[in-house]
């Protein structure tokens, strides 16, 4: 029989060839961890681990709510609340210097509310705000940074399906991670702002002011988002209050949006027919991922390699918080090579058990060792960091995804200029990701308020 621990590390070297190869990520840990397994154990557990997997797997009831999220985040690319929260934006903030910037980021925030994804947040508002940036003579560098940045915050904003997937892997309450999200990301937003205004206090010629809008604009663009404003409080708002747990919470999204839809004449038959495709395709493609992230886990499980990562990390006298930066990196890394959903499914089964160990041990419920928290309030605090330093590989060269989704949109700004401009915005992710690690009450304190 093969050595575990080796066959285990050729298995990561094989899963990382393939994936390097544009195998789809999905296929390659079906592929790893199923041959690892047979390999380990024999094909006879293969096949009884394959024969009841799948159903183990999704029919988890807190699954439900990803189709359901994911659609509402299609029907609302279709029914124009993009359009919507940007022009509400760009009327309150575009009077000032670099206020149309700032206004992408605001809508980035609101669109990303009902979408929960980051490329299609980025993809979406870049259609609809690049044009109206380069109209007023934004630079490049600042009109793709910006929305290249303002994609991220689809991540972390409530709802969303990466922050669902993590909750489950690592056996968190859905509802409480929503809650620690958000202040969060309200920080996000916040600093993205202020590296606006720096950037243009800087550089006042990258992003002139504009006319303030006239009386009947304003009055008309505030109302035209209030529906998408509604749609959120009502959403999250019934969530909170445990009117409905997040499963109902995503259908009531979803009616609401197409009513949005329907009455706006956006949302005929054509438009809902794609946003049901583009559904099964994306819920089909994660729970694909699921599949063959759950192989690997059970690959690398028997293999020993998660055990003996835990074992080494807590034997080399490295302070927790160190141990923690290093992981947040690792992420960073990562998030330049693959998608945040894959990197979620893939990462965190080996480097929780890591953070477990070396916090005091599973059972540790209370202050005392480790990061003087329990290992309730630990997973709260790492899902909000991992996310975040997610976000960050979305906008890191050399393989931003976020970056090269907005250059497909604005070919006439060079790669390099795109990065130029995200640049600001990393240091500023980098600054909160600071700012999270040295206050984690900043994730922490809406939940114990709220009693989630």
């Amino acid at each position: 029989m093969p050595d575990p621990m080796m066959l285990g590390l050729i298995g990561l070297g094989a899963l990382v060839l393939l994936i390097t190869g544009r195998m789809p990520i999905a296929y390659a840990m079906i592929l790893v961890g199923g041959a690892g397994i047979a390999a380990l154990n024999g094909p006879a557990l293969l096949l009884n681990q394959l024969k009841t997997l799948a159903w183990g797997q999704f029919s988890i009831y807190d699954l439900s709510v990803v189709p359901l999220f994911v659609l509402m985040g299609a029907l609302a690319g279709h029914a124009g609340l993009s359009a919507a929260l940007f022009r509400a934006g760009a009327a309150w903030l575009g009077w000032m210097r670099g206020g149309t910037a700032m206004a992408a980021i605001a809508a980035c925030a609101g669109f990303g509310a009902v979408c929960g994804s980051s490329l299609a947040t980025a993809s979406t508002m870049g259609k609809v705000a690049l044009p109206e940036l380069r109209r007023q003579n934004y630079s490049g560098a600042l009109a793709t940074g910006t929305l290249a940045a303002g994609g991220t915050l689809g991540i972390l904003i409530p709802p969303s399906v990466v922050l669902i997937l993590y909750a489950i892997l690592v056996e968190a309450n859905v509802v409480t991670m929503f809650m620690a999200a958000l202040l969060p990301a309200a920080l996000a937003v916040l600093l993205f702002l202020l590296t606006i205004a720096g950037y243009v206090a800087l550089r006042p010629g990258a992003g002139p002011a504009h006319a303030p809008a006239g009386r009947a604009e304003f009055r008309a663009a505030t109302l035209g988002v209030l529906p998408v404003l509604g749609i959120f409080a009502l959403v999250l708002g019934g969530i909170y209050l445990g009117l409905y747990n997040p499963t109902p919470g995503a259908a009531v999204g979803v009616a609401l949006v197409w009513a949005y839809g329907t009455l706006r004449g956006r949302l005929g038959l054509g438009a809902l027919r794609a946003s049901v495709l583009e559904t099964a395709a994306t819920s089909g493609m994660i729970y694909l991922i699921l599949l063959g992230a759950e192989l690997m886990k059970i690959f690398m499980s028997r293999a020993g390699l998660p055990q003996a990562g835990a074992e080494w990390i807590a034997g080399a006298g490295l302070a927790p918080l160190a141990v923690l930066v290093l992981l947040l990196a690792a992420l960073i890394v990562l998030g330049c090579l693959m998608d945040s959903l894959s990197m979620i499914l893939l990462v965190i089964p080996f480097f929780w058990p890591v953070l477990v160990e070396v916090n005091g041990g599973l059972y540790q419920m209370a202050e005392g060792s480790g990061f003087g928290m329990g290992t309730e309030e630990l997973k709260i605090w790492f899902g909000i960091l991992a996310l975040i330093v997610v976000e960050l590989g979305l906008i890191t060269p050399p393989v931003g995804m976020n970056v090269f989704v907005i250059s497909s949109l604005a070919r006439d700004v060079p790669m390099a200029e795109t990065f130029r401009g995200v640049l600001p915005f990393f240091l500023a992710e980098l600054f909160r990701v600071g700012l999270l690690l040295a206050f984690p009450a900043l994730v922490l304190w809406l939940p114990r308020v709220l009693g989630g």
